[in-house]
């Protein structure tokens, strides 16, 4: 139990990632050195030194492209890009943020089954599991349109949730959101800073995330770590949330604490999130454990965070039980 605390050639700053490559020995030394070599070594998280360099040399601008692109976003370095920064219309996918937000009502079905738990712990299990799994969307690494001001995105899906999300401020981007159906309501307000590091963009949300749950007016508030866009300039682009996620429950106190593993060299810890579902007076109750990409299982514990004795591992469904 770890502590609380792959064809991807395009997508989010792909342009750059296969665009501001191959500067030769020198550029690369010295941009190295800029960065520290922060995601120059680790192109692809799952695989190893032997597939590097043919991946870092996939698809690539031509001199001139890279050139002038490199010249235009150096300056950003250790800036906030979420509004300054016009980008080539390539690296973006055919739909707006609006309609990213609504990607979290693909498992709506989990708050379903949150709120008709009796048990407050088991509630938070399940809530928290839905949080998660809008994160498997973040293997899709193409960067959204910024909606104009006063766009407005409508949707009902499958299990009769109703989202309907508008642009309240085009720059800086924020939208506002809000979901609901015969069990929940979902309120957002999306907000993120960021900070170009060069060869990464730290993405931080700081926004605000709450769900209230109708049978008995649960109120939970969710706080999702930040993210990491590595490899914007070496190799392909992947996404990476290394942090802790927390949900608490406003209502009696109670909390979760998920940890997202960062990625290590080569893959090490790459999806994997453990956590502890808290009581009001921080003892863990119910371990968590998973990833973020697959699935997530649960167990109850005692005071220590060890699982109890004659109990087991239980995974938590991924599908919309009939």
């Amino acid at each position: 139990m770890g502590s609380p605390e792959k064809d991807q050639s395009k997508g989010f700053f792909a342009a750059m990632s296969s665009g501001l490559s191959m500067f030769g020995n020198a550029m690369h030394r010295s941009v190295g050195g800029l960065l520290g070599y922060e995601g120059v070594e680790v192109i692809n998280p799952e695989g190893g030194k032997e597939d590097a360099e043919e991946e870092a040399q996939r698809g690539r601008w031509k001199q001139e492209e890279r050139d002038s692109y490199w010249r235009m976003m150096q300056k950003y370095i250790g800036s906030d890009v979420t509004s300054m920064v016009t980008l080539p219309v390539l690296i973006f996918e055919p739909m707006t943020m609006l309609q990213k937000m609504a990607e979290l009502m693909e498992y709506s079905h989990l708050l379903d089954r949150a709120d008709e738990c009796e048990d407050p712990y088991m509630q938070l299990v399940f809530a928290t599991s839905w949080a998660i799994s809008v994160y498997y969307a973040y293997q899709r690494t193409w960067k959204p349109f910024n909606p104009i001001l006063g766009e407005t995105y409508e949707m009902v899906n499958h299990s009769g949730v109703t989202f309907i999300a508008e642009q309240v401020s085009h720059h800086p981007p924020m939208s506002a959101g809000h979901a609901e159906n015969e069990h929940f309501t979902y309120d957002v307000t999306s907000k993120l800073k960021t900070k170009f590091l060069g060869n990464s963009l730290d993405v931080y949300p700081v926004g605000r995330t709450r769900v209230t749950l109708k049978r008995n007016g649960v109120v939970l508030d969710l706080v999702p770590p930040p993210t990491k866009v590595n490899n914007l300039i070496f190799g392909r682009t992947w996404v990476d949330s290394p942090g802790e996620m927390v949900m608490t429950n406003l209502t009696t106190g109670d909390k979760v604490v998920i940890y997202f593993q960062p990625c290590g060299w080569f893959g090490a810890g790459r999806y994997e999130v453990d956590g502890y579902v808290y009581n009001a007076a921080e003892e863990p109750q119910i371990l968590m454990t998973g990833k973020w990409n697959e699935s997530l299982s649960y167990q109850p514990c005692d005071l220590e965070g060890e699982p109890l004795p004659g109990t087991e591992l239980k995974e938590i469904g991924g599908e919309a039980e009939s």
